[in-house]
């Protein structure tokens, strides 16, 4: 993988993490810490993590959003999908640093303050969720979509969720919920 780094404090600080970290004074894998500022959920939270940590592990290990999982750790599965500046990515390809003072969203940011969100209702009530571990991915992936599309057909959802893998419901139970969520998107923002 080639990392582009930009001239800032941070990345600074990365690059003489990672000398640390390759024969440098530090000891072997040892790749020192820099504070990071996120904004995650509507929040600023702080944290301390190397600059080569994959977001997806700092958001589930460091800041305990556990929604987010780490599956395949190669962008391949889908299941950290979270929206970076409301775009679904997979926080698996995302180095936290890259991250800082972009907004990130995850499914524990979707929930109101009791009970489910419409979305993960929709994936409940039509059966597209069995053991789980997919589906707050597949939440983030549909949600991202819906932002952008709120009248989106099969052929859309299917797309959008095509970078998520579920082994469990397969698609038809999953393309129905998101589709049955945009029908009540669509409905509650014509009776306003």
């Amino acid at each position: 993988m080639v990392i582009f780094w930009a001239n800032t404090e941070l990345a600074r600080n990365a690059r003489a993490s990672l000398q640390l970290s390759v024969g440098g004074t530090g000891s072997e894998g040892d790749v020192g810490e820099v504070a990071i500022s996120l904004n995650v959920n509507g929040d600023s939270k702080e944290c301390a993590a190397p600059p080569t940590m994959r977001l997806s592990a700092a958001l589930r290990d460091i800041l305990n959003l556990t929604s987010v999982k780490e599956g395949c750790c190669e962008g391949e599965c889908g299941a950290c999908t979270i929206l970076l500046d409301g775009k679904p990515v997979n926080s698996c390809l995302v180095m936290v640093f890259q991250a800082r003072g972009r907004e990130i969203i995850t499914v524990e940011g979707l929930l109101p303050e009791t009970g489910l969100n419409s979305l993960q209702q929709a994936f409940l009530d039509e059966g597209a969720v069995q053991c789980g571990y997919c589906t707050p991915g597949m939440v983030m992936a549909a949600e991202g979509l819906l932002r952008i599309n709120p009248n989106p057909d099969e052929a859309d959802i299917r797309h959008a969720l095509a970078g998520n893998i579920c082994r469990c419901t397969g698609f038809e139970t999953i393309v129905r919920a998101v589709s049955v969520e945009a029908a009540a998107r669509r409905e509650m923002e014509a009776g306003r």
